[in-house]
Parts: C-alpha cells; structure tokens; sequence
C-alpha cells in the first residue's frame, strides 16, 4: 500500500464500530463498507485520474485589522462567513474538501478580532450569519465559547451561528458539559449544530444520545450529508438516512455531489446519476416532504442546488452548470475574490462554472439537458438520463 497523500486517522470509537459492523456483517458488507470507504485509505486515492484540484475554491479574504493579517476568514455569499478557530479534525474524511488545508489554531485575541469585522460599519448590512467551521471545531469548545460571546458583544447583526461539525458520529465521548455549553441560550444569537451523515449505520446509540443532548440544549440540528459511491449511492441507503434524520428531529439541508479532489474519483458518482437519485428520493412519496434535501453541487464559485435550468451542457467529462451570484456582488462580498479559469460571465453578468464530472456511466444516452436560451458557442453534448428503481 502505498503512503497516503492524506494522513489516514480514525478514531478508537470508530474502529470499534467498524470492528463490529465486519464482525456482524461481513467485510463486504454495505453496513461495514458505509463506514470504511469513508475513513480507510486505500490505494485508489493514488490511481490516475482527472480529478487534481486540492481545493474546492478559493474564498480567503486576505483581511487585515490594524495593519495585521487575520487568517481562518472565507466569504463567498452577502449573508454568511465562514470562521476556521482550527483545521484539526478528530478523524479525517477519505474525502474531505480541506484535506490539503495547512493545520492551524486561532487564538482568542485573533477571534475577537474576526467578531469586531463582522460588526463594522462596512460588514452591519450584510452579514447575518457566520459558519464556525474547520476542521472540526468541538475540538476547541473554548475557543467556540469565546467567539461567540465576543460576537454578541461586538457584532449585534450576527444572529445565527452555525457549529459545524462530525464529532457525534466520530467521537461523542467528547460531547460533554464543556461542548454542550456552547449550545446552550446565548439569546439574541441562534445557535445551530450543523453535522454530516451519510449512512444510518453511523446513528448508533452513543451518536443518537450525542445529538439528543445537543437537542436538549434547546440548539436545532442539522444535516448536509454527501454522496459517495459505494456508500449510500442506492435510494434504500438514502431512503433508510433521511427517515432516521426525520425521526430523530434533525433536519435535512444539501446532499452534495462529491467534489472533484485529487483522490476522490473512486468516490464520485456521475452528476446526473446524482439527480436522478435526488428525484427519486423526493419526488416518490418514499420520505416525508420535511425530511427532504437539496441536491447540490459544490463548484469553483460556489454551492449550485441543482434545480431545472441550472445544468446547462456537457462538454466531454465537464458540465456546464449557471448560478445567479454575479461577479459584481462577488467582488464587493470579497475584494480578493478572483474569477477561476473554470467560471464565466454570461450576458447577465451571472456566473457560470465548469464542472468535472464523475466516474463515466455506461447508461443509454437520451435528449440533452438544455437551457434553450443559451448560446451554441460550445458544442452541445447529451447528458445520460438514468432509470433508479424506487
């Protein structure tokens, strides 16, 4: 086996899982596999491929506050900031899109820091909400604590706060009194968990008590979970997640296409196939219609949900897909914000983005999916519509 370019690390509790899930499945297992394609590095990760991106897209917004540099600060959308106290996870995700992220800590002074920008004059009308994300940041408790009161007491437009993070499913004995005060009434801020799963096998008890004692906390949850192939790429996986979500009251937000990361191949789904899958999850009366999520793709300008209208057309491995984020709100969101190789400007002064497909499919290729409006510069090429099985 050769050396992982992303450092293999998995947590004791969730090699007992799955000690267990091999024990009582078998190693080929969809219960076993669900868990050890997400954290075991295998050889695939070195196979040749077109995925070669590092980053998933470039947001640093180089910010400076008296005359110093302030780093751990992305902005990509008028409403949010994304806030990283740290880039250290408890395990790290095969797939992780900050996999090739230098490893950094904040300190306090550096979140006060951050929380005063978010109330400046400049940022008051826009910003209502900020990500605190990594990494994983119930590692740092403290460090959260301390960000959210400074931005109480510095940046009163801020009312959500986001927590991001997957220690429930990957360590919840770290969920304890010091991690639940963070989610405790900090009135008039909101606070949220934002977690990922992306298998029911991952809502084991010790999971399920975790997240019930955030809950408990009076703190609502929710789930962005990611399409992986070998995972839950089938809609009895998806169908089996999203009825646990609904019955444990946490909430559904994006099933994303798995991004297109040097060694994640072996991982992606074709887009297409992620569609159809998202169809027939949500429009067969097979979940209940709040425990559906969007599906979305994560591009080079951003997160596209992938409604009608917003595929355009193929070009080989690469799919055009159009936004409504202009550059002009772009660039004033983040002066530092430069348009990637892969996006355009259409005529509406929208952004566009080239998107790398997934693994190729071997499925019967129909009509194109086309925005009639859109101009023939590029040669147009049929996108496979795939039959799921409900």
């Amino acid at each position: 086996m050769s050396k992982p370019l992303f450092r293999e690390l998995i947590t004791p509790f969730l090699r007992s899982r799955m000690d267990t899930l091999r024990l009582r499945h078998g190693a080929a297992s969809p219960e076993y596999q669900a868990l050890s394609r997400q954290y075991h590095y295998t050889d695939d990760e070195q196979a040749p491929a077109v995925e070669a991106n590092l980053r998933h897209y470039e947001a640093d917004i180089g910010l400076s506050i008296d005359g110093e540099s302030l780093p751990g600060v992305e902005r990509l959308y008028r409403r949010t900031l994304v806030i990283e106290p740290t880039l250290a996870c408890a395990a790290h995700c095969r797939y992780c899109i900050r996999a090739n992220y230098p490893r950094s800590n904040l300190t306090e002074d550096q979140l006060t820091r951050i929380a005063k920008y978010c109330g400046n004059e400049a940022n008051r009308g826009d910003l209502r909400e900020i990500l605190v994300t990594g990494g994983d940041v119930l590692l740092v408790p403290d460090r959260v604590n301390h960000l959210l009161n400074a931005i109480r007491e510095h940046a009163p437009n801020i009312r959500t706060a986001r927590i991001a993070t997957r220690i429930p499913v990957q360590d919840p004995r770290r969920i304890t009194g010091d991690v639940l005060r963070i989610f405790e009434a900090k009135s008039p801020l909101r606070v949220e968990l934002a977690t990922q799963i992306n298998h029911r096998v991952e809502l084991c008890t010790e999971s399920v008590a975790a997240y019930q004692a955030v809950m408990d906390r009076g703190a609502r949850v929710y789930a962005q979970n990611v399409l992986l192939r070998g995972v839950n790429d089938r809609i009895d996986a998806l169908v089996d997640l999203y009825d646990a979500l609904r019955e444990l009251g946490i909430e559904s937000h994006y099933l994303f296409h798995c991004v297109p990361l040097r060694g994640m191949a072996h991982l992606r789904t074709g887009l297409e196939e992620a569609v159809a899958l998202g169809r027939a999850l949500t429009c067969s009366g097979g979940i209940s219609g709040r425990a559906k999520p969007m599906v979305a793709a994560m591009t080079d300008i951003g997160k596209i949900v992938l409604y009608d209208g917003t595929i355009l057309r193929r070009e080989a491995r690469h799919i055009l897909l159009q936004s409504d984020y202009t550059l002009e709100e772009r660039r004033r969101w983040n002066p530092n914000w430069r348009l990637p190789e892969s996006a355009e400007v259409d005529s509406a002064g929208r952004l566009r983005v080239w998107y790398l497909d997934g693994a190729e499919l071997d499925v019967e290729r129909e009509a194109p999916i086309l925005n009639p409006t859109v101009d023939a510069s590029r040669r147009a090429v049929s996108l496979p519509i795939l039959r799921v099985a409900s």
